[in-house]
């Protein structure tokens, strides 16, 4: 009977940690590109294709940067183009990504990897709409090193 109980138990926990880990109903789309941490070249840029929604209405952009320690800047600028289908709206949003403060502390979560979030824009679509979106580095260095990952989210108001 002990056992019985234990195995109802042990079931129950298992439920509530799925309900409490299941996904964020609001993200409609998350996905990261990987770069080569030797260096993110200046004309290679990271394509996302974001399938149509669902529903009509407000949107949030969001961009994810993994880097690694090998990284030498304290920041870096990235240029966004999304273009809005069908009717080929393009939009662009340049992002300023702080990285390090001022003393040269990081400003990313982890410890030799870091995991950063900036938000690019919120964008109205329609019901049906998809997005294309572009992602490239506009640094005066042609090859940038350290950066493992870039993603992007788009997550419903």
């Amino acid at each position: 009977m002990k056992r019985l109980v234990k195995l109802y138990f042990l079931l129950a926990v298992a439920l509530v940690a799925v309900a409490l880990s299941s996904c964020d109903s609001d993200v409609i789309y998350d996905k990261y590109n990987h770069t080569p941490l030797v260096g993110w070249e200046k004309n290679d840029t990271l394509s996302f294709d974001v399938p149509p929604v669902k529903d009509a209405g407000r949107y949030r952009l969001e961009l994810g940067l993994r880097t690694s320690t090998s990284f030498p800047f304290t920041g870096l600028s990235l240029v966004v183009e999304h273009t809005v289908e069908p009717g080929h709206m393009l939009y662009t949003d340049t992002v300023n990504c702080r990285l390090a403060d001022e003393k040269g502390n990081v400003l990313g979560n982890g410890v030799s990897c870091f995991q950063y979030n900036f938000i690019v824009s919120d964008i109205s679509l329609n019901k049906g709409d998809s997005l294309h979106i572009c992602v490239r580095h506009i640094m005066k260095r042609e090859i940038m090193p350290g950066i493992s990952d870039v993603g992007l989210k788009l997550t419903r108001r």
